[in-house]
Formats: C-alpha cells, structure tokens, sequence
C-alpha cells in the first residue's frame, strides 16, 4: 500500500501599507512562508510583477524544489550504491512565459557539477542521474519537462 504524506506551510501576506489592495501599485507583494521546524522564508513575486528582488520569489522556489529533491535522491541512490560523492552544485534554471490567461512553465534544467572520491566512480555516478531523476517526486508531479545535464568528475589527488 503506498505511503501517504502530508505537508503543511502558512503563507502570510505582510505587503499592505494600510490601504490593502485598493489598487494594483497600493500593496507590497511581499509575504511569509512558515512551516514547522525551519526558518521563515521571506518572499515576493518576481521583480518583474511589482516583487522584492531580495526575496525568494514562488518560480525561484519551483526551480529549487526540483534541484533539492533531484539532489536528494541522487545522494541517497549514490550511498546506496557505493558511489562516494564529495561535492555537488547545481546551478539549476527554469523558463517560464506570461500568457494572457496567466503563464506557464515551459522546463527546467538542471546542471548538476559532481565531485566523486574515485575515477572508477564517474560512470556510475553519471548514470544515476537518470535513476534520480526519475525517482523525484517533484519532478514527476510537474506538466513541464525537467532536463538534468550533470557533470561527474573524481577528486584531484
């Protein structure tokens, strides 16, 4: 039987400046997002609708989701397998276009750089990538295709 879990966030609006939403230049998009345990994170919308630059916006936070989780179980399959990773970086980007009835994602790509312990553990640890990929759930609950292109190399020595 498939396990079932539940996540629950609070997202607080704190843009108002004490007019509320009385017109569309009246309010600050910025808001909270709390959840048990971890800090708050602070967030807008994109610089580009009206948002805060210095905060997480909602399609910065989509892109790192799939990132996060494809590292996740990367790392996990990697161990699993004997595979010693020692670093990894992702510098992950998500394409999205306004429409008139709102707008879309169109992909994701992620660009993980791996660093491996052993020469003889590149090819294995290249190969997990696809097995990760498929494995991450949110990569399989998005309607848009998520690329990974991943780079393995072995420590220096």
């Amino acid at each position: 039987m498939p396990r079932e879990h539940d996540y629950a966030v609070s997202v607080s609006w704190t843009g108002n400046r004490g007019s509320g939403t009385s017109g569309y230049r009246d309010y600050d998009r910025d808001h909270t997002i709390e959840a048990d345990g971890p800090p708050p994170i602070p967030a807008s919308s994109d610089p580009a609708l009206r948002g805060d630059a210095a905060r997480w916006n909602p399609e910065q936070l989509l892109v790192a989701a799939l990132s996060d989780c494809h590292m996740l179980w990367y790392l996990h399959l990697c161990a699993d397998a004997g595979v010693v990773v020692t670093g990894y970086v992702d510098d992950a980007r998500g394409t999205m276009v306004e429409t008139r009835d709102g707008g879309h994602f169109t992909g994701v790509t992620l660009s993980p750089r791996v660093t491996v312990r052993e020469a003889g553990m590149v090819e294995k640890a290249q190969a997990l990538h696809d097995t990760a990929h498929a494995m991450c759930f949110i990569a399989n609950s998005v309607n848009f295709p998520v690329h990974h292109e991943a780079t393995v190399v072995a420590e220096s020595t």
